[in-house]
Order: C-alpha cells, then structure tokens, then sequence
C-alpha cells in the first residue's frame, strides 16, 4: 500500500478517516498554532501534504530536492525556526507514526519543551519497551532521572539482533527510541557546530536567502554539497549533554503489517478485518485488507497478511515480516518496479 508516489504517511492505514500525517498534525495543533507547524518533506510530495494539510501555507512546507536523511531535514528546519525566533524551542518528529493516549503526549511534550527552552539539552523521547523487538532502536539510560524526571543517555544501539534485543528487554535500563527530539534552536545550533561543522557552515551561509524568493535555489545549492547522514548518527550518538524522558504514552511506528495488526481491534477469532465485500471462515489471526470491488472468501488460514491495493495483491505469512521485506526488494529488482 505504501509505495515511493504514495507513502505510509498519507495513508489511513487505521481506518479512520485520517491519513498518518493528517493525525500527526492534529496532534501538535493542540501544542502550539498551525503557524509554527513546519512540514520538511521531498519536492514531490509537497502538493500531497498541502492536500492533507491544507491549513498549512506553501511557506510552512519545506521541499528538499533531494533524499539526504535526517541531518540535513532537521538543520533545514532549525534555520527557519530560529531566524523567526532565536529563543524557540523545538520539537522533530516523524509524520508516519501512531500515538494513543493523546493527552499525555501532549503532557509529555510541553513539559520536554518548557525544560528544552531554558537548559542546553538535547532531549529524546523513549518508550518503555514491551517486547524484544529487532525492528527498533534502543536508548541505554540512567535509571536514576534528575529533579525534572529527566535522564542521562548513556548509550544508542539500532536495531539489535534478537538475543541483544532479549538482553536489553531483562536489564530494564534500555527504552526504545521513538525519534521524537525535543531542542532549544541555539542547543541544536550549538550541536551541528560541534559534531556536523560542514553541514552547519553550508547552513548558515544560506541563511539571509531564506524565506526570500532565493531559498529554493540555496537550498538546492546546500543539498547538493551535503552528506547523507541521520541525526541520530550524526549528533545524537555524539554528543555528551543528551538526556531521555521515558514517555508513557502509547506509540508504534508500524514499520510492519504485524507491527500495525499488534495496535488493531481484533473481531472474534483474533482476526483485523478491513473492507466490507468478504466473508472469513475457520480463519484466525490474520490481517485482511480488502478493497470493496470484489467479493473475496477466505476459508480455513492462520496467521496471514491478506492486503489487496488497487493494482496488487499480497498473501504472506504474518510470522515471517522478513520475507515481506526480501518480497518488496525482489520488486525493486523485476519488471515490477513502478509498484513499489
């Protein structure tokens, strides 16, 4: 369903009525007014988040001309920020991820905000792991937080292999980590100075074009010179004043269909049901996702990813997520390429 023209976060993966990027906005539209939401995203998509976000102005988009992972996303945006208002406080987050408890995110939020505003901290927001999941980056803290509940990151490590992964679960010291950060503009300013000086140089000499009818140009320009590096790499596992708020609220970053069939309401037989025109029999602890063009039966299956699109159909075993992966690469490489 999420393929490069259409990704993840304009879908209603959900079933609600509201694409993940839609939700996303919502959320932060209770912490602070739309004029201080900013959405950095490629050129191509930019027309498909004013269609979600239509609240948005084109100014409050920032297109990237091209993919240079997150380094460079987060530089954009804290140059626009601060050269609007040098004392503001920040938060990143992805647009393609699910948030319950909405309430205390925007608790946890405004309290990593009004802490981030005045102290030179770079916050991150773990959450408690429930399961050793592989798929997941984890953060190593200091259990013992200080007078703000906030804690001292010892140590990040992506995606462990399993036994890691089992390993970090039983030691209780280890959150996963849901890339949401939380920064004063001059901290994180400080931060690519410090650990991205190239990248902070190349920024800052195109500071006066933005918001001008030069920006696109410079930012082009910039793109074009930087290195493809996540913030994570490139700031966060560097840095020594990096402190951790274990947030309670319930999220997920559905990276898998197991992963979004976890979170779903199950009918009687443990099944996520999506689509109207079908009929299940002796079937248990599948996720089916049907379009309503045809009537589908499915009769005596366990454990399957049944996911019909408007020109594909996927039939998987809901245990083995990997091969759903090796399944997309093989695409990448066949003459089926435009499906992905």
């Amino acid at each position: 369903m999420s393929t490069s023209k259409h990704p993840k976060q304009f879908l209603d993966v959900l079933n609600v009525g509201k694409s993940l990027i839609r939700q996303t906005f919502e959320r932060f539209n209770q912490i602070t007014p739309t004029e201080n939401i900013y959405v950095v995203t490629n050129s191509s998509y930019v027309d498909l988040v004013l269609e979600h976000i239509p609240e948005l102005s084109a100014q409050q988009v920032l297109a990237e001309p091209m993919g240079r992972n997150t380094a460079p996303c987060v530089a954009y945006a804290m140059e626009k920020i601060h050269k609007k208002d040098p004392k503001a406080a920040m938060v990143v987050a992805p647009s393609d991820h699910i948030i319950r408890n909405e309430d205390v995110f925007e608790e946890v939020v405004t309290k990593a905000l009004t802490y981030a505003a005045t102290k030179d901290v770079l916050l991150t927001l773990g959450i408690e792991p429930s399961r050793p999941d592989t798929g997941y980056g984890y953060i190593n803290y200091d259990l013992e937080p200080n007078d703000d509940g906030f804690s001292k990151v010892k140590s990040f490590t992506e995606k462990p292999v399993l036994s890691v992964a089992k390993e970090f679960l039983s030691s209780g010291d280890y959150l996963w980590n849901a890339g949401i950060f939380v920064w004063s503009t001059s901290s994180i300013k400080s931060a690519f100075s410090g650990h991205l000086a190239a990248m902070h140089k190349q920024f800052l000499e195109i500071v006066d074009d933005l918001g001008t009818a030069s920006e696109t140009g410079a930012i082009e320009k910039v793109y074009g010179a930087c290195d493809n590096i996540s913030i994570d790499y490139g700031i966060m596992e560097r840095a020594s004043n990096v402190e951790v708020f274990p947030a309670p609220f319930d999220w997920s970053d559905i990276g898998t269909w197991d992963a979004l069939f976890d979170i779903q309401n199950k009918d009687e037989n443990s099944n996520v049901v999506k689509g109207k025109r079908m009929l299940l029999r002796n079937t248990h602890r599948s996720l089916v996702y049907l379009e309503d063009k045809k009537f589908v039966a499915i009769n005596g299956v366990k454990d399957l990813i049944v996911v019909e699109s408007e020109d594909a159909l996927l039939i998987a075993d809901r245990n083995d997520e990997q091969a759903v992966k090796e399944v997309v690469n093989a695409l990448k490489q066949s003459d089926f390429k435009e499906l992905t």
